[in-house]
């Protein structure tokens, strides 16, 4: 049984149809990805999954419980966190401050009288160890406006994963990140897929067939092709839909 399932999913907005008939399955454990051109319904597919647009048609389960039209933060206490493809970041806090306030006990404990963050050691304690998780141990007294915008990236990433989620989900990480940057987020992957069932949304192709267990294309709101980065090589309409060359 998937940990992750939408099923036969329907989004338009006014007179545009966005997504029709979608229905995606993300395994547990593995590396799942969603891979399109721009405009073909990748974002509001994540949306839609994640909480922030309710669908017009179709159902969305999580470990067997549908969570269709909850709100994102109904669906993020179940487990299910997620990256953006603009940064949400706050920039005047430290990197340390970033994950204190994502962590779930300080959340909830924010609306305590006198109670601060900064003084449970517990709470930094786990922020400095989500931190370490992405390589940014030695960053948590760096605001994160001082950051490169690489491990700005990671930060993001570690921000998701102070919720401590069962599934992340990762849109268009490597959005604006140059050759090397790309290779570090690649191998940052690779160690957490140990830890988390990720599934990225991203129009680098090269990039998601070296990572991905198996991959769903988009194009003008629906899937047109599953399967594992091997078999989906070989496919013409994959080319055809991908904003480059397959690998």
């Amino acid at each position: 049984m998937s940990l992750f399932t939408a099923e036969h999913l329907h989004k338009r907005f006014g007179d545009q149809v966005v997504l029709e008939d979608v229905s995606l399955a993300f395994e547990s454990g593995a590396v799942s990805g969603i891979m399109g051109p721009n405009g073909a319904g990748k974002s509001t597919c994540f949306n839609v999954l994640t909480g922030l647009h309710r669908p017009d048609r179709g159902r969305v389960t999580f470990d067997g419980e549908d969570i269709t039209g909850l709100a994102p933060d109904e669906i993020a206490r179940r487990g299910v966190s997620r990256s953006f493809q603009i940064m949400t970041l706050f920039d005047e806090f430290t990197a340390l401050e970033n994950i204190l306030v994502a962590l779930p006990e300080v959340r909830r404990g924010l609306g305590r009288p006198f109670w601060q963050p900064r003084a449970d050691a517990e709470a930094i304690e786990e922020a400095r160890e989500v931190l370490a998780q992405v390589g940014l141990e030695g960053r948590a007294g760096t605001p994160a406006a001082a950051l490169p915008y690489g491990e700005r990236r990671a930060l993001e990433i570690a921000v998701a994963l102070a919720a401590r989620p069962r599934i992340v989900f990762l849109d268009e990480p490597t959005q604006g990140l140059g050759t090397e940057g790309r290779a570090r987020l690649s191998a940052l992957i690779r160690e957490l897929r140990h830890r988390y069932t990720l599934v990225i949304i991203e129009h680098d192709m090269g990039f998601l067939f070296g990572l991905a267990d198996r991959i769903s294309v988009i194009h003008w709101g629906q899937v047109i092709a599953e399967g594992t980065p091997g078999a989906l090589r070989a496919k013409d309409r994959v080319r055809a839909a991908g904003p480059g060359r397959t690998p």
